[in-house]
């Protein structure tokens, strides 16, 4: 068995020196890639720019920085993988231009424009055969559970996992999450907050029980 995980933020560049992210750190994604290594599984791990780190012959990394080279590693490495789980915060816009030297300050305001990156996960969705499975992550303020059940739906996800920046102590740069898994057969299973390898141990339990026994 073979499984593709994303895993931490992607960098869109600004300039030279500048860029736009977020907070995401990888944890949750390294802890997922550690738990299935030490299940057997071989893992293809595609790591934004993280400072997490990973020893395990069972792993496979391969370290990108932008939306745009993640987008080509999955591309490239899902085709010969069972299934994946699409755990990285990829930025959902990046900049039409970038310069090529540091911007300077100037008097007046710096406009910047973006434009959409490409949807990995929907893209691995539409592509994903009947011997794959295809999981993924909602990390939401409002609306959660609807927001993330219609992301699953829009996604083609088997099942997904979402957290909330509303709860305490869960989501980005802690070591701590508080999940919930929305099935695509309807149903919900809520956990407490939690480690987060205990929470990665919860979400390949799920996948082994609902997904890999079929």
């Amino acid at each position: 068995m073979k499984i593709l995980i994303t895993a931490g933020p992607t960098h869109e560049r600004i300039d030279s020196v500048r860029f736009i992210s977020n907070y995401s750190t990888g944890k949750m994604g390294f802890a997922l890639a550690e738990v299935c290594a030490s299940r057997g599984y071989n893992v293809v791990l595609i790591a934004g720019p993280v400072q997490q780190q990973i020893a395990h012959s069972n792993v496979k990394r391969i370290d990108v920085e932008s939306a745009q080279e993640m987008y080509t590693a999955v591309m490239e490495n899902y085709p010969t993988c069972d299934g994946a789980i699409l755990c990285a915060a990829v930025a959902d816009f990046t900049p039409t231009t970038v310069a090529s030297h540091k911007l300077k300050r100037g008097t007046d305001h710096l406009i910047l424009e973006l434009k959409p990156t490409q949807d990995i996960a929907a893209t691995v969705g539409k592509l994903k055969s009947n011997k794959q499975f295809l999981v993924g992550f909602a990390l939401e303020t409002n609306n959660e559970e609807a927001n993330a059940v219609e992301k699953m739906r829009r996604k083609n996800f088997d099942f997904i996992v979402l957290n909330s920046l509303n709860d305490k102590n869960a989501g980005f740069g802690y070591d701590t999450n508080k999940i919930t898994i929305f099935d695509a057969h309807g149903s919900k299973t809520a956990f407490p907050l939690k480690d987060k390898k205990m929470v990665a141990e919860d979400i390949i339990n799920h996948l082994e029980n609902n997904l890999l026994c079929r």
